[in-house]
Parts: structure tokens; C-alpha cells; sequence
């Protein structure tokens, strides 16, 4: 069974005007080297919405209250040549929290306009997802990797 993991997308507006999301570049584990929102896997007996707020506060520094988190998408990656990688993710948003992001060992955050995401640095699943999401819109979408473990290979959203 793919195990349980969470993330989250902090979102915040610009004196200008623009959005801007939280990113960090990992540092460890699983797509070292790679952008991605804070998150990690769901302990044995927390909830997702615990998990998460957890999770941030580890990696960013920054303390994020369950009622201010919210619960947008659901995400099955299966990896079919390297099955002990495929897991079951929750996507959340917040828009508020408690404190600046600071880097972590596992997270160096960093922010980035909504409308100018690095998306190449990022897993190759989230060009398809992640825009509508940080839009206001959720997500329900499974996505299967191909032999380079990089590359999504089929998914049930349409792939550009």
C-alpha cells in the first residue's frame, strides 16, 4: 500500500498586488534537489490536517493553525518501477500563519509569484495540477511515473 504523505501551498499577497506561493528546494530524501511545498509523511495516528501543520513548522519554522489550513485535492502517485516511492498525497492551501520561513534541513523556502513558477524545477506532475489549485480550484488526480521515475507517463487529467 503507497503511504501517506501531506503538503501544503502557503499563499500570500504582494504589496503589488501579485500572489506568491511558498516553495522550498529539498534538501533531503525524496526528490532532493527538487521545489516543493512543505510536507512529509503522516505519522502513525496523526491526521492529515495534523500532519501538515507539523510538517511546515519542521521545515519552515512557520506555525500554521488547523483552522486555517484547507483541505483542496488529493493526489495517487503510483511508481510502477520503483514501488516503495509510490504514495498517496493531501493537498492543502493557508493564507495565514504565525512567522517568516526559515530554512530547515530538509527545506531552503523560498517565495515565488504564482503567475512565474519555476514549474521545470519542480516533480513533473505539478504543471498539470498545481496552477488551478493555487487558483481557488482542488484536485483529485492520479498520476504514474515512467521508467526514469521522473516523467509522468499516464495520468486521469489530460497531460499537455
Amino acid at each position: 500500500m503507497p503511504y501517506q504523505v501531506c503538503v501544503c501551498y502557503l499563499l500570500r499577497e504582494r504589496a503589488d498586488g501579485r500572489t506568491e506561493v511558498l516553495l522550498g528546494r529539498k534538501l533531503t530524501g525524496l526528490g532532493i534537489g527538487k521545489l516543493v511545498g512543505p510536507g512529509g509523511k503522516i505519522e502513525k495516528g496523526e491526521t492529515a490536517v495534523e500532519a501538515i501543520a507539523r510538517e511546515i513548522e519542521e521545515e519552515t519554522g512557520i506555525r500554521v493553525a488547523a483552522s486555517d489550513l484547507h483541505e483542496v485535492g488529493f493526489l495517487d502517485y503510483e511508481f510502477p518501477h520503483r514501488r516503495s516511492w509510490s504514495q498517496q498525497s493531501t493537498v492543502f492551501t493557508a493564507m495565514r500563519w504565525e512567522g517568516e520561513p526559515v530554512a530547515s534541513d530538509e527545506l531552503a523556502p523560498e517565495w515565488f509569484a504564482v503567475d512565474a513558477i519555476p514549474f521545470e524545477l519542480m516533480w513533473d506532475d505539478a504543471k498539470h495540477w498545481l496552477p488551478g489549485v493555487l487558483a481557488g480550484g482542488s484536485v483529485r488526480a492520479w498520476f504514474s511515473f515512467a521508467p526514469d521515475n521522473a516523467t509522468v507517463a499516464e495520468s486521469d487529467l489530460p497531460l499537455a
